[in-house]
């Protein structure tokens, strides 16, 4: 990679970083205005308008090979479909500061997953970094959990939507992709497009008309939050380590919780930085070239 090139894709992982701390509070506001899972289904719907037309655009818009189908079957429903919903219900109760540290925990969980389901090796740095990453989690939830139980549910929503961003990222590690990761990715946003409809009508009922915030939400989060942020992230992904991209993100939740702060008034207690610290730690611990030397 020539210098130039390296410049502009270390900008756009800045770019990346950015764009995603801002998006939580931008969701809060879409959520604020508009049932969560149905903010999830525009959320999709429009960001595979926005890909799909990309790659025509490209002409690298192709069909799926049978091969890939699953690939594209799990990614659709876990990473994206059951995130975003998780999410977007969690962010009805908590502010989205305190939400998104726990959100981005999901490389703590990449580490056990792949060592049960993949036999890969479990190394001591790894251990520590889930364990100081459950640490972590329970700092931040702990002061809540007696006193509220909606909020209490909501910390478990976004640990379950963590895990099954995990448990996406270690079925892409073990499958060989046929097409690339973003000619895939439309037809991971259409697969959870089709199955949010159906859960938003039965939990939520008729489609809501979309107020004013939450057009604005959607405006932001839809073709700039997810669908440039996908491409991004592959683009990054092609040319840095997978340990730098993972450390890189990790100044989201940081940054995340700054402009939370500003923008909600959200406390930023001691129990806050301590889960922050501690996640932040055991992500480190857990992506080290060291702890991650057999995941290939």
């Amino acid at each position: 990679m020539d210098q130039r090139s390296h410049a502009r894709h270390r900008w756009l992982l800045a770019s990346l970083v950015l764009i995603w701390a801002f998006s939580w509070p931008a969701l809060k506001v879409g959520v604020a205005s508009t049932p969560p899972i149905w903010f999830s289904f525009w959320r999709y719907a429009t960001a595979a308008v926005c890909l799909f037309a990309f790659l025509a655009a490209r002409r690298r818009l192709v069909f799926p090979a049978r091969h890939d189908w699953p690939l594209v079957a799990v990614s659709g429903a876990l990473q994206m479909a059951a995130y975003s919903a998780l999410t977007g219900s969690a962010l009805g109760v908590l502010p989205p500061g305190r939400a998104s540290v726990l959100a981005f925990s999901t490389p703590i969980w990449v580490v056990p997953i792949s060592a049960w389901w993949l036999r890969e090796r479990l190394p001591r740095a790894g251990l520590l970094g889930v364990g100081l990453g459950l640490f972590g989690a329970l700092a931040i939830a702990a002061p809540s959990l007696l006193a509220a139980k909606r909020e209490a549910l909501a910390y478990a929503l976004l640990m379950g939507a963590a895990a099954a961003w995990a448990v996406s990222i270690v079925f892409v590690r073990a499958h060989r992709f046929r097409a690339s990761a973003l000619t895939l990715a439309p037809w991971q946003m259409l697969v959870a497009v089709v199955l949010l409809l159906p859960i938003a009508l039965v939990m939520e009922g008729p489609p809501p008309p979309l107020a004013t915030k939450a057009l604005l939400s959607l405006a932001y989060v839809a073709p700039v939050a997810t669908a440039f942020a996908y491409w991004a992230v592959v683009e990054v992904g092609r040319r840095f380590a997978a340990s730098t991209v993972s450390m890189a993100l990790l100044a989201t939740p940081a940054l995340g919780l700054l402009i939370s702060s500003l923008a909600f008034h959200e406390e930023v207690g001691a129990s806050l930085l301590l889960g922050l610290a501690l996640i932040g730690t055991g992500i480190r611990l857990a992506t080290r070239p060291a702890a991650t030397q057999d995941f290939r």
